[in-house]
């Protein structure tokens, strides 16, 4: 009986050195590996998260942003180029806007302040109505929205230019109309630009392009904070 244990006893150190030695085979070349090379630390899900940090956004490029010079609020002279480097919003509005705009206004207040201080993101507010909408105009108008950001540029300029940037630059509506409310009409959208100049936007839940975020509604503005971050971050 003792040798009988003895026996298994044996069998047991053979069986676990088995192990050990084709342990040391197979993984100790692969350790020495990782330790030559700087990446020890590394394994497949480490691997995963780090690429997937690294991974770029999944928001598509429509294509590149009109070009375009106006004059802000505080009479300087604003063009695309000024917001190379930043992401930033486009809008297209009209001070005396009795329908749309107040909601636009105030979502644009709140995409500004979820931002704000930071120099990388921008908004530019363009006026349908220049005519009307002078610089002293936007000014005031400026102060009564909440622009508290440098880098929120409301502008006026010539009409059928700010109509070209709009209807062909952008391809979001905005025309005349005696019988729309206020004189004129446009749409509630907003645009998302990259640091690039790019035009961006997210897929629905078909997988088609949105083309651009709905500032009438809460869903959309929230979309358009989560997609500015990612931007951002770019």
């Amino acid at each position: 009986m003792p040798t009988e244990k003895f026996n298994m006893k044996n069998k047991s150190y053979i069986g676990l050195s088995f192990i050990v030695l084709i342990f040391g085979i197979i993984f100790i070349p692969k350790i020495v590996n990782r330790i030559q090379s700087n990446t020890v630390v590394q394994g497949d899900r480490i691997d995963a998260v780090s690429n997937h940090k690294n991974a770029e956004t999944d928001l598509l490029i429509l294509g590149k942003a009109p070009d375009f010079a106006l004059t802000d609020q505080n009479g300087t002279k604003v063009t695309n180029e000024t917001y190379q480097g930043k992401v930033y919003v486009v809008e297209f509005f009209f001070s005396t806007c009795p329908s749309i705009c107040p909601i636009m206004n105030r979502n644009m207040a709140e995409i500004q302040n979820k931002f704000f201080g930071n120099p990388n993101f921008g908004i530019a507010s363009i006026t349908i109505n220049p005519e009307y909408d002078t610089v002293e105009v936007l000014k005031e108008h400026a102060a009564q929205i909440g622009v508290k950001s440098s880098n929120w540029h409301l502008m006026t300029g010539d009409k059928e230019y700010i109509y070209n940037i709009s209807n062909k630059g952008f391809n979001i509506y905005t025309g005349e109309n005696g019988k729309a409310a206020g004189g004129f009409e446009h749409s509630g959208l907003f645009a998302l630009i990259d640091k690039e100049g790019n035009i961006r936007c997210r897929k629905d839940a078909h997988g088609n392009p949105i083309m651009y975020y709905d500032g009438l509604e809460k869903a959309g503005v929230k979309a358009i904070i989560e997609d500015i971050k990612k931007l951002l971050n770019e």
